[in-house]
């Protein structure tokens, strides 16, 4: 960037947005290095808003000794700081500033911003799900997540044109794999910390391996979907969409090794060796690295869940 005041303010701004994906998520920002390096601040842009909303409602706002009201307080002020960012491309938040930079660069609007922070709301009013205010906030916590990251790989040079059907229900479907497997993972300790019971009808104490593996076979029906969207993105986007895709069916595979008793009361991880090795082969597209991937042409059926877990 140049010497001008906004010039340097927009670059330390999205310098402090790549600090919060580096010391958040190891999976997505592996899989940004594999990004060119101006999709990869986007990238990082989005995730830090992301990551900071996360915050206020999970951790740090709590943490700090911040009432209910209070920390509904914060969320409803970065909502509106987002917005009139959207609107005149500055925030005295650097995170919020950084944000907008992208944003407004590929076409994000409040019709994303929007309903990710009414989901980030529902984590303040909402401690059981039912099967439809689960599907409002599985899409507005985590596919709109996934819709903003397309505007990016859409806005690259080289991203083929066409096809938006299919890579809209790509992006929506990976957000959805990745926002249940953590549902999963976290079962334990959103009931026992958090007093949240994402899915619907089902009682962390009684979960058994049959819950387990429908959510499990629900969980690669949309992670199946997703993959069959890399067709149509940009090279590099379909190289890092491809590992963080993988990244998550390597956790998907390990669930699935763990039974539901253990799993309740442990967080299950991919360790690192295994990461860089996926990292490698997303890398050099070897296309039979997991013999348990479902094709788009032998997707599992969505499960009956009648059992008490959510579509």
């Amino acid at each position: 960037m140049g010497s001008d005041p906004l010039s340097h303010y927009s670059e330390t701004a999205t310098r402090s947005a790549g600090v919060v994906i580096g010391s958040y998520s190891t999976s997505f920002g592996l899989a940004c290095r594999l990004l060119p390096v101006n999709e990869r601040r986007d990238i990082a842009n989005i995730y830090a808003l992301v990551r900071v909303a996360d915050e206020v409602v999970d951790g740090a706002a709590k943490a700090a000794g911040l009432e209910p009201l209070a920390v509904c307080a914060q969320l409803d002020g970065l909502e509106q700081e987002t917005e009139q960012a959207l609107r005149g491309g500055y925030s005295t938040n650097m995170l919020v500033h950084a944000f907008a930079l992208t944003a407004r660069r590929t076409g994000i609007d409040a019709s994303l911003t929007r309903p990710f922070f009414a989901a980030m709301r529902t984590d303040l009013l909402v401690t059981t799900h039912s099967a439809d205010t689960l599907e409002d906030y599985i899409y507005g916590s985590a596919e709109v997540v996934g819709l903003m990251c397309l505007k990016v790989f859409q806005a690259m040079e080289g991203a083929p044109a066409g096809h938006d059907e299919e890579l809209v229900l790509a992006a929506r479907s990976l957000g959805a794999a990745f926002q249940k497997v953590n549902f999963l993972r976290d079962l334990g300790a959103d009931s026992a910390e958090l007093g949240r019971i994402y899915f619907p009808n089902l009682d962390p104490q009684a979960f058994n391996d049959q819950h387990k593996q429908a959510l499990l076979s629900d969980i690669r029906h949309d992670l199946g979907v997703a993959r069959s969207g890399l067709v149509y993105l940009a090279g590099p986007a379909r190289r890092a969409v491809r590992l963080a895709h993988d990244l998550f069916l390597a956790l998907v595979d390990r669930l699935e090794t763990i039974p539901a008793t253990d799993l309740v009361a442990k967080r299950v991880r991919v360790p690192g060796h295994q990461k860089a090795r996926i990292a490698i082969m997303a890398c050099v597209g070897n296309r039979h690295m997991h013999v348990k991937h479902h094709g788009p042409d032998q997707l599992p059926a969505t499960p009956d869940l009648t059992s008490g877990v959510a579509p």
